[in-house]
C-alpha cells in the first residue's frame, strides 16, 4: 500500500477502534449492571439489541448521506455525539435512561465503521482491497477485545460506570485524530438528493450479488451474534465465574479475529476465497458445537477464539465484495449491508433467548451451528465463481 494509504488506514483504525470498544463494553457486566440498576440480567442483556438496532436502523440514512456530502464529514460528527452520549451514560441514574442513551450511542456508532470501509473502497484498488479491509479489522478487533475483556477486568477497580467514562475518553481521541488528519476525498459532492438516493437504493436491490451479500450476514449475524450477551451468564451458571471470567471468554473471539488478519494473505493465495468460506462456516459450527459442552471458562474462550476465526473468514470477504458492487454509490451500499448484519444481530439477541428457555442452550447452539455451516456453503456456492483466485 502506498504511504498515503497506509496514513488513511490508521486514521480510520483510531475511529474504529472507539467504536468497537464501546459497543462490547456491557456484555461482561450484564450480572454487575443489573444488580446495581436493580434490573433483570435479562433486561440488561437487551442493551446490546438497543445499541445494535440503532446502529442499523441508521444506516440507510447516513449511507447516502454520506454519499452526498461526503464520508469524512459525517463521520466526525457521529464521533462527536458518540463521545457526549458515552459519558452521559456513566451518570445515568436508571435502567431506562441507560437504554435512551445506548440507543443514541447506536446511532451515533452507525456512521463509523461502515463509512470507514467505504472510504478504505475509495481509495484502495481492488487488488488490495481484502487486505486493507483486514488491516483495518486489526484495530475494529482490538477494540472488541478491549471493550469486552478489559470491562469485564477493570469493572471491579473502577465500576462498570468508570468503564463507560474510558469508553468516552477513546471516542474522544477517535474524534480528534478524525478532525485534525482526516480529509474529504478529491472532488467529494456537497449537495444531498433523496431522489438519488433512493435511485441507488433501488439500483442495489436489484443487483442479485448485493441481495446475496445482504442476506448472508443478516443470517450471519443472527447465528453468531445472538449468543453473546449470554456468555456472562451462560459461565454463571455454569458456575464456571463472573464478569472477569465472562470478559476473558468474550475476548477469546476477538483473538480469532486477529489471527485471521494475520493469515488472510496467506488464506488468499493458497485457497481462495471459496475455501475460505467454506472454512469459515466449518469454523463457526464446530465452536458454536463446542460451547455446548461447558465446564471451564478456558475451553470457552478457545471455542470463541474459534468461533473469531470462523466469522472473519466469512464476514471479511463479505466486506471486501460489497464495497464493489456498486463504486458510485459505495457507502450506500455499505450501510445496507451493516443494516442487514445489525438487524441480524438484534433479532438473534431475542431469537437465542428464546430458544435458551424453551428447548434449552444445547439445542439452539447446535442449531445456531447448522445455520451458520450452511451460510458458509450457501457462501461459495453463490459469491465463490466470481472471486475466485
Amino acid at each position: 500500500m502506498r504511504a498515503d494509504q497506509q496514513a488513511l488506514i490508521l486514521i480510520l483504525a483510531v475511529c474504529g477502534f472507539g467504536s468497537t470498544f464501546a459497543g462490547r463494553i456491557t456484555e461482561p457486566l450484564v450480572g454487575v449492571m443489573a444488580r446495581d440498576l436493580g434490573t433483570a440480567p435479562e433486561t440488561i442483556a437487551l442493551l446490546s439489541t438497543a445499541y445494535a438496532l440503532p446502529y442499523a436502523f441508521i444506516q440507510p440514512v447516513l449511507g447516502p448521506v454520506g454519499d452526498a456530502l461526503g464520508k469524512a464529514r459525517i463521520m466526525k460528527i457521529c464521533l462527536a455525539v458518540l463521545s457526549v452520549t458515552l459519558l452521559a451514560s456513566a451518570f445515568t441514574p436508571s435502567s431506562p435512561v441507560l437504554f435512551t442513551l445506548r440507543i443514541l450511542s447506536g446511532a451515533a456508532a452507525g456512521g463509523i465503521v461502515p463509512l470507514a470501509l467505504a472510504m478504505i473502497g475509495d481509495r484502495v484498488g481492488m487488488e488490495g482491497r481484502q487486505v486493507a479491509i483486514s488491516r483495518f479489522l486489526i484495530a475494529v478487533i482490538l477494540g472488541q477485545l478491549a471493550g469486552s475483556s478489559a470491562a469485564g477486568l477493570i469493572a471491579s477497580e473502577i465500576s462498570w460506570r468508570g468503564v463507560f467514562i474510558l469508553a468516552a475518553l477513546i471516542a474522544v481521541a477517535g474524534a480528534a485524530a478524525a478532525l485534525v488528519r482526516l480529509k474529504p476525498a478529491p472532488g467529494a459532492a456537497r449537495v444531498f438528493s433523496l431522489s438519488v438516493a433512493l435511485e441507488r437504493y433501488r439500483d442495489l436491490l436489484l443487483n442479485p450479488r448485493a441481495r446475496a451479500l445482504f442476506a448472508l450476514v443478516f443470517v450471519e449475524a443472527t447465528a453468531i451474534f445472538g449468543v453473546f450477551p449470554y456468555v456472562a451468564v451462560l459461565l454463571e451458571s455454569r458456575g464456571e465465574g463472573g464478569p472477569r471470567e465472562a470478559g476473558l471468554a468474550l475476548g477469546g473471539f476477538a483473538l480469532g479475529g486477529l489471527a485471521y488478519t494475520a493469515l488472510v494473505g496467506v488464506m488468499l493465495r493458497r485457497l481462495g476465497v471459496p475455501k475460505i468460506l467454506i472454512g469459515g462456516g466449518v469454523a463457526s459450527a464446530g465452536a458454536l458445537s463446542a460451547l455446548t459442552l461447558g465446564g471451564d471458562w478456558i475451553f470457552d474462550a478457545v471455542a470463541l477464539g474459534l468461533l473469531g476465526l470462523g466469522f472473519y473468514m466469512l464476514h471479511n470477504s463479505f466486506q471486501t465484495q460489497v464495497t464493489e458492487v456498486a463504486p458510485t454509490a459505495r457507502a450506500s451500499a455499505v450501510a445496507l449491508h451493516a443494516f442487514s448484519f445489525f438487524v441480524g444481530q438484534a433479532l438473534g439477541v431475542v431469537l437465542v433467548g428464546q430458544g435458551f428457555g424453551l428447548v434449552g442452550v444445547a439445542p439452539t447452539l447446535l442449531a445456531c451451528a447448522a445455520v451458520i455451516l450452511s451460510v458458509g456453503l450457501a457462501a461459495a456456492a453463490v459469491l465463490g465463481p466470481a472471486t475466485k483466485r
